[in-house]
């Protein structure tokens, strides 16, 4: 009798765990979902860099106005980039086009996703200080309606965020929390929203026409119908510059702390982060600029949204080695206690 209970063990006790095997691989993984999107981000920067307008003077010009109100220490190697690129335009813009096609691609592709992850990060760095002026947060004209603190910022953020690891005995209660952990997720979230709050507040912003004046000025080369939408968004907050930045700021401060709330109410937090985002990108930013032409990417809106979208709340698992082990152990053991019962 014991042969025939311990014969009958074991196809229980492994049917038990491909069973679960399969349903693992059946269920999506969000992370590499959210991968996916930030690689579709990346091939829409390549796109934009492709065009001919990257390809003039234009774009050194676009380049050097990001010294403009930044310390010399930043802004020297702003203008000596845009000097560079104004010589070369044609061969360092290919560079600059390809990288980010390359980088697309190998964040795509699961072999090589760490290896892109990591140049994207170095990539979006040196961007971030040579292509965008740290996105102006050290001038007085930050705004986070105008893409403040730098986009390119945020696909480091992300990258980091994404990273294909997951930290071994501690449950993961959203996606961005997988590879860094939930305390450090969250204090990236806190740091990156206040400060958006804080740009929304500088005296600059709280100017009566000063809203106003950052929508009107996308409307140049937009569609009819997107300059029609700014125009109406623009007609609402005239004159409404305090307003504006005080409502703004406090929205942006409270989804600032959702992510330390339960998580019902921090869904009810990112749904706002999510709408606000969707607000900057469609109203202050005009999509990026990227029907205007001469966009290189599609500006911190659309970020926002993805980034927004890795902390949404999920059912609490624990990652790493700590999971397979005692999780194989528990099942395989629930399949012999089955297995001696039936006998």
């Amino acid at each position: 009798m014991s042969e025939i209970a311990a014969a009958g063990v074991r196809p229980v006790g492994r049917s038990r765990l491909g069973a679960g095997a399969q349903a693992s691989r059946g269920a999506p993984d969000v992370r590499r979902m959210l991968q996916l999107g930030l690689a579709g981000i990346w091939l829409l920067d390549a796109l934009l860099q492709y065009q001919s307008f990257m390809f003039s003077k234009a774009f050194s010009q676009m380049i050097g106005g990001t010294s403009a109100g930044n310390p010399g220490v930043v802004a020297s190697p702003i203008n000596w980039d845009a000097t560079l690129v104004a010589h070369h335009a044609v061969l360092l813009n290919t560079i600059f086009a390809t990288i980010q096609l390359l980088l697309a691609i190998g964040i795509a592709w699961r072999r090589t996703v760490r290896v892109a992850l990591a140049a994207s990060i170095a990539w979006a760095l040196g961007v971030w200080w040579f292509g965008e002026g740290l996105g102006m947060v050290l001038t007085s004209s930050a705004s986070p309606v105008n893409g403040a603190p730098g986009a390119v910022v945020i696909y480091a953020l992300l990258a980091v965020l994404l990273w294909p690891a997951d930290r071994a005995g501690r449950p993961a209660p959203f996606t961005a929390a997988r590879a860094v952990g939930a305390p450090v997720a969250r204090a990236l979230w806190l740091v990156l929203w206040l400060s958006l709050a804080y740009f929304a507040l500088l005296p600059v912003n709280r100017a009566p026409q000063a809203l106003n004046g950052m929508i009107t000025g996308m409307e140049s080369g937009e569609p009819g119908w997107l300059a029609a939408l700014d125009r109406g968004a623009a007609s609402l907050v005239a004159h409404q510059g305090l307003a504006a930045s005080i409502v703004l700021a406090i929205a942006l401060v409270i989804i600032a702390a959702g992510v330390y709330l339960p998580p019902w109410a921090a869904k009810a937090t990112l749904v706002l982060a999510i709408v606000v985002a969707a607000v900057i990108w469609v109203f202050g930013e005009a999509f990026g600029a990227i029907l205007a032409g001469g966009a290189t990417d599609p500006n911190s809106g659309l970020l926002l949204i993805l980034l927004a979208l890795t902390y949404w709340p999920v059912r609490a698992t624990v990652t790493g080695p700590a999971r397979t082990a005692p999780a194989l152990a528990h099942t395989a053991a629930a399949g012999a206690d089955e297995g001696t019962t039936g006998s």
